[in-house]
This record gives structure tokens, C-alpha cells and sequence, in this order.
């Protein structure tokens, strides 16, 4: 049983992916942070369905706790074939005349620093297998380029950056790289949501629609099978036709 690690996999979008790998027949690493009490109850949601789950706590942007965490995960499951790289933090929203570098770091954190660490620590077992999928968790606003948003936009630019260069790289280790790149999906942080909260995002969207969890977990679902052996460095946007490429 090939297994599945999703960082950021207590809750929102890494909890709805967490769950559909588990249906796809992976065995799922659920990382959280803080969360444990959430993520344990993903375990048991998956467990439940008759699926193969465990949870993994870990501060997948230090370097000593995401080898730990790689380590553990291969002893309790196996070694990670598919990587999932979800995990994300706060996103406020930043005027430029008051942007701060550290502004920039703390996106580049969640959206460079974390995937490079959790690709290096896999990596090994993954060329040792002759084949592995790593998806990337990006996001349309690198393409709407909403203002106050400079750092969160730039960090997102990187990661897809790092996307294509690391599917050229890997290619021939037989280990595909591609991003999936939501547009607004609604989860737990958001909070509740009014109509007017909706009706401009709406009138913009072809598809007449609120984007959902399920959505993006089917794309990380179609990147992370044998189907899509053959698709990498490739981005692949769940907005409902909101921009295109």
C-alpha cells in the first residue's frame, strides 16, 4: 500500500484531501501542528470508511522536526510515495506602503521552506521506488494579483516556481511534480458566510459556484494515481473557469 503524506491534515482543505487518499486506497501520514485532537478524529473518519490512517505531529517548517517526522511516518506506514504539500498559515492582508520582509518570510515559510524540507527528507525513497508524486497546494491569486496581498503573492509565485523546476529535475527519477491551484474554497477559518459575502465572488465565476473541499482533493486525487504518470510541471486550476490560464 502505497502512502500518502499530507501536511497541514487536521482540518479545511489537507483534512478533505487526507480523507479522499484514504478511498483511493493510500495509506495517509496526517500531519498537524497544533491540532491533534482534530487530527485524530480525520484518523478515525478514514478508519471508519475501512481505510489505513495515522496521525503525525510536526512543525513542518523546521528542519530537525520534518526528518523526525518522515522518519516516523516510514517506521508506523512505510516509506512516502506521494507527498502532498498543503500546509499553510496566516494570509493578512498587507498594504504595501507598510510590507514588512518579514512579511515575505513568513509566507515563504509555508510556501518554499516547508515543501523543500518535506521533499528532501522523502526524496530518498522515493527515487529508491523508481516513481513518486509530489503535489503542491497553490492558489489562483498568484493570477488575480488582489493588492495587500504582495507577500502571500510572491511566496505562491515561488512555489510554483519551484513546481516546475523540481518536475524537470525529478523527471527521470520516474517522480512527477505538479500544483493544484484553488480558487476561493471556503473552510473552517473563513468562518460563516453571508450572501453578500458571496454575490461578487459569484458573478465573476463561470460556473456559477462556490468552489468546495472536495473539488481540490479530486485534482491531488487525479495527480497523486497511476493515471497521471505522465503529467508534471503542470498547474492545474479549480476556480470554475474564475481566471484561465
Amino acid at each position: 500500500m502505497t502512502v500518502a503524506l499530507v501536511s497541514g491534515a487536521s482540518r479545511g482543505l489537507g483534512a478533505v484531501i487526507a480523507r479522499r487518499l484514504a478511498s483511493d486506497g493510500f495509506a495517509v501520514a496526517v500531519n498537524y501542528t497544533a491540532s491533534r485532537s482534530r487530527a485524530a478524529q480525520v484518523v478515525e473518519d478514514i478508519r471508519s470508511s475501512g481505510g489505513t490512517a495515522e496521525a503525525f505531529g510536526a512543525d513542518v517548517t523546521d528542519e530537525a522536526a520534518v526528518q523526525d517526522l518522515a522518519a516516523r511516518v516510514k517506521e508506523t506506514l512505510g516509506p512516502v510515495g506521494v507527498l502532498v504539500a498543503n500546509a499553510t498559515g496566516p494570509q493578512p492582508e498587507t498594504p504595501v506602503d507598510r510590507l514588512e520582509w518579514r512579511d515575505h518570510l513568513d509566507q515563504l515559510e509555508f510556501f518554499v521552506k516547508s515543501p523543500t524540507l518535506l521533499l528532501r527528507a522523502v526524496l530518498a525513497d522515493m527515487r529508491a521506488a523508481g516513481r513518486g508524486r509530489v503535489v503542491q497546494i497553490g492558489s489562483d491569486m498568484f493570477e488575480r494579483a488582489l493588492p495587500g496581498h504582495s507577500a502571500y503573492n510572491a511566496a505562491k509565485g515561488a512555489q510554483l516556481g519551484l513546481t516546475r523546476t523540481w518536475a524537470r529535475e525529478l523527471g527521470a527519477d520516474g517522480i512527477t511534480v505538479n500544483l493544484v491551484a484553488p480558487g476561493w474554497v471556503p473552510v473552517e477559518r473563513h468562518g460563516d458566510l453571508t450572501d453578500a459575502d458571496l454575490a461578487g465572488y459569484l458573478s465573476e465565476v463561470p460556473m456559477g459556484r462556490i468552489g468546495k473541499p472536495a473539488d481540490v482533493a479530486a485534482a491531488v486525487s487525479y495527480l497523486a494515481s497511476d493515471a497521471a504518470g505522465f503529467v508534471t510541471g503542470q498547474r492545474i486550476t479549480v476556480n470554475g473557469g474564475h481566471n484561465m490560464d
